[in-house]
């Protein structure tokens, strides 16, 4: 109960304040305990993000997989892929994480929250392959470049998330059809 208050308190503190904002005495401050209470909970800032990715990133994957699943062709499976990890973007879970996890993370961390993103390239390798592409798995990686192209924009907010996920999921399909 007090790690899931702790992990609430870390999102909200990353998402309004990003990284300067995730310090022990903040987030005993948000949970209503005392600053070496958090220390019996994680040992830093690396690790609430660590345990952060590990929480969310599963919810995050069974979102994307469930609109994929919902589509009823390969195109529309790339359509939902392409479109559900837009909408992440906006999700403060989201927006925690990617505050930190740039500058904040020890090599164990970041090859945790490579692997997860793996996990995401690998659920559209199967819809490309329906749809002809010789080498899937490329292509895939491919298209999780466009998606993490657009996600940077959203990111920068100097254009309209709308736009920018209609035009990914442009870019997109053009380039699994070939």
């Amino acid at each position: 109960m007090q790690r899931d208050a702790l992990l609430d308190a870390a999102r909200t503190l990353l998402s309004e304040g990003g990284t300067e904002a995730l310090t022990f005495p903040a987030l005993a401050e948000r949970t209503g305990l005392a600053r070496s209470s958090v220390y019996e909970y994680f040992r830093s800032r690396a690790a609430v993000v660590e345990e952060l990715c590990a929480v969310d990133f599963p919810v995050w994957a069974a979102e994307i997989q469930a609109a994929m699943e919902a589509a009823p062709e390969p195109e529309a499976k790339v359509e939902a892929y392409v479109r559900s990890q837009l909408a992440l973007v906006g999700d403060r879970r989201h927006r925690a994480v990617v505050a930190i996890s740039a500058s904040e993370l020890d090599a164990g961390a970041r090859e945790k929250i490579r692997a997860a993103h793996g996990g995401l390239v690998a659920m559209i390798v199967e819809a490309l392959g329906a749809l002809g592409h010789a080498r899937p798995s490329l292509a895939a990686l491919l298209l999780q470049g466009v998606v993490d192209a657009a996600v940077r924009r959203i990111e920068l907010g100097a254009e309209d998330p709308a736009e920018i996920t209609d035009t990914a999921v442009a870019m997109a399909l053009r380039g699994v059809r070939g």
